[in-house]
């Protein structure tokens, strides 16, 4: 059995990496912890997990003495330090912030300030979108898992871009996002009477997502990528929904996008391209590790239009970090992973 631990097992993301390792057939929650709950179990911060999981949040060392391999669901800033003290000990680290997602240290500084504590860590460090990226995941330890838009966005459009159907100037990513986003830290954002019956956009072209899903798509398309990205917030707790815009080559036919969809995810046992017609929505996703995507033209105006939708808590954070755990210990990639979403 693989032993896992979980720094940060309060937040958001950590609490739903604990409900999905807690059934994950070949691997044990070895230890927690948690800066704001130390010493307090976790089902009294969330009396969901009674019985299930009492376990008391320990400090972060123990977790790593204890664990085979530790996530970090931790604000950017704070992982660097325990990634370099997991990889002197040998152990494998799935960061869910933003530490290891950015290859360019001026980059990262301009977005999240701060700056590589070692480049050398650094260059060990592989990009965990599976589907995109599986070979350079497999036999790393060190894994930068992405952000929920920067999941998003990427399936969206990645089979368009790599083939060259539509042109990589004047991209857009429209996204909405459930509140679980923001995080488990209250603010008046996210204070009910101020998000509920409300719908806005904000950090409109100026998000820090932002160079990390040009770093992707520039990668995909083997030059750089510059989009636009406007995201929302919904008031809803979870779910994704990404609205992608880009302009279609001359002569590109719907019949080509769908060709090239359906090459780059037929094996892909977490990306379900959708029958055309059909609109992806965040409902049939949730709770679950799939993503849904959609197909759309408009001839009119040359444009494509790709949408995608995951759980923001799941693929989009604790599910696809459980999908690069199996990656690196050479297990199915789908172990663990396959619960279905409710039906209504």
């Amino acid at each position: 059995m693989i032993k896992a631990g979980v720094i940060g097992a309060t937040g958001y993301a950590g609490a739903e990496l604990v409900r999905l390792l807690l059934s994950h057939p070949q691997a044990e929650l070895a230890a927690i912890s948690s800066v704001s709950f130390t010493g307090q179990a976790l089902s009294e911060v969330y009396p969901a997990y009674l019985g299930r999981c009492d376990m008391t949040c320990t400090d972060q060392e123990e977790v790593i003495e204890k664990s085979d391999v530790i996530f970090a669901a931790l604000p950017h800033g704070l992982s660097q330090e325990l990634a370099q003290q997991c990889h002197d000990k040998g152990r494998a680290f799935v960061d869910l912030g933003a530490d290891f997602r950015l290859e360019d240290e001026a980059e990262y500084t301009e977005w999240y300030g701060g700056s590589f504590l070692s480049k050398e860590l650094h260059s060990e460090a592989a990009y965990g979108l599976p589907e995109l990226f599986r070979d350079s995941i497999k036999g790393k330890k060190l894994i930068a898992n992405p952000g929920c838009y920067t999941t998003a966005v990427p399936l969206a459009l990645a089979p368009a871009v790599k083939n060259g159907l539509v042109e990589l100037s004047g991209i857009i990513a429209d996204c909405k996002s459930g509140v679980t986003g923001a995080g488990r830290k209250p603010s008046q954002s996210t204070h009910y009477p101020e998000l509920n019956e409300g719908f806005s956009a904000y950090k409109v072209a100026n998000h820090r997502h932002t160079p990390e899903m040009e770093q992707t798509l520039s990668h995909v398309a083997g030059e750089k990528i510059h989009l636009t990205f406007v995201p929302h917030l919904l008031p809803i707790n979870r779910g994704i929904l990404a609205t992608c815009y880009a302009s279609l080559k001359p002569g590109v036919t719907e019949a080509q996008l769908r060709e090239a969809y359906e090459a780059a995810y037929a094996d892909e046992a977490f990306v379900r391209l959708l029958p055309r017609g059909m609109s992806a929505d965040i409902k049939n996703v949730r709770y679950s590790n799939f993503c849904d995507v959609s197909l759309f033209t408009d001839p009119r105006c040359g444009q494509l239009v790709a949408i995608s939708a995951i759980d923001n808590m799941v693929k989009g954070a604790a599910g696809q970090a459980v999908q690069n755990m199996n990656l690196i210990f050479g297990l199915e990639e789908t172990v663990g992973l396959l619960m279905m979403p409710p039906a209504f």
